[in-house]
């Protein structure tokens, strides 16, 4: 299958409508999708914004994921590229003090400091807590109950912060 002028323009008549590779390679026939995706590429075509349904469908699976034990820290986890609202600076955890930050840089953590992030990582005053972990966990016995929530535990400080 070669590209002929007439097929360029269908291509990018159908891409401009908003078709699908799929679509367009089963109404150009004798294509493969791969190959519409290359040609559009090579022809330097706008992309387009995904649908609807593959955001939705990312947001049943974070709320699915969701009811297990979270290994990473809310200021570490990130949404398209962008950094996540990292979680209060002080939150309340009934039994555990909670913690005065060291404030380490990045080059000063080690095995046996707590490696929590404070702040944003773009400006200067960005730091780490630095007390001593719990146990084997990269965090102090207070940013491990921040960091290591059960959705059980995350709804009752919600509402308990709501009011």
């Amino acid at each position: 299958m070669s590209w002929t002028d007439d097929r360029v323009a269908t291509l990018t008549k159908l891409w401009a409508d908003g078709l699908s590779a799929s679509q367009i390679a089963a109404e150009l026939g004798g294509v493969t999708r791969n190959a519409v995706i290359g040609k559009v590429h090579r022809l330097g075509l706008s992309g387009r914004a995904k649908p609807a349904s593959t955001s939705a469908r990312k947001i049943k699976t974070a709320t699915r994921n969701s009811n297990t034990y979270n290994a990473r820290p809310r200021a570490l986890r990130t949404t398209g590229g962008r950094t996540a609202p990292s979680a209060p600076a002080r939150t309340i955890i009934e039994d555990i003090p909670v913690p005065e930050c060291k404030k380490l840089n990045l080059v000063d953590l080690t095995e046996n400091t707590c490696k929590w992030p404070h702040g944003d990582p773009s400006t200067n005053d960005f730091h780490f807590c630095g007390n001593s972990p719990k146990d084997e966990a990269p965090y102090c016995e207070y940013h491990c109950r921040m960091a290591y929530q059960t959705v059980t535990d995350r709804r009752r400080v919600k509402r308990a912060a709501a009011g």
